[in-house]
């Protein structure tokens, strides 16, 4: 195992990093939310529950997520899910860093239907939930950083083919990073 396991991959200034945030700036709110609650669901929830499968914690920040965009939930009720339930799953797991990452993914993507600066935590933490579930814990930390950008690669080019172009009202973001 590394010397000191990196709990998320990347860096803010990472070029890969800066490519996918100045496209998220181009979107709305739904549609940055969108994205993140697909990917999240389809790339990220499927190596939680391969570790955790008897834990739905995730799962149901996602859907409470889906729910709030729907009108079936109010915010207080879907952040109680997130903060509660998914981000305390997260917490439970410091012996397994793949689910780790993986419900701190979740619960970043979930959180994207309040504020879009989460959805970097996708890009962070799902690389990182990725990596380890991929090739376990003992690479040196280039293959770790190769296998991140090759992953945000991946979730820039599922956030380009549903943007919408000349996107008239984008989310106004401040990524305080």
């Amino acid at each position: 195992m590394p010397k000191k396991l990196r709990k998320m991959l990347g860096a803010a200034d990472s070029p890969y990093i800066v490519s996918l945030m100045r496209l998220i700036e181009t979107q709305s709110k739904v549609t940055i939310a969108g994205w993140c609650l697909d990917y999240a669901e389809r790339e990220i929830l499927p190596i939680f529950e391969k570790h955790c499968p008897d834990d739905g914690r995730p799962r149901m920040a996602l859907q409470a997520s889906r729910d709030w965009f729907d009108g079936k939930k109010k915010l207080p009720e879907v952040k109680k899910v997130i903060l509660n339930e998914c981000h305390a799953a997260a917490r439970e797991l410091e012996d397994n860093p793949a689910a780790q990452a993986a419900a701190r993914a979740c619960g970043q993507a979930a959180a994207c239907f309040h504020t879009p600066t989460h959805s970097l935590g996708i890009a962070f933490y799902g690389a990182a939930a990725i990596a380890y579930d991929r090739i376990g814990l003992s690479e040196d930390a280039a293959t770790y950083d190769r296998i991140a950008a090759q992953e945000c690669a991946k979730m820039e080019a599922a956030l380009r083919a549903i943007a919408v172009e000349d996107e008239p009202n984008p989310a106004r973001i401040n990524w305080n990073c």
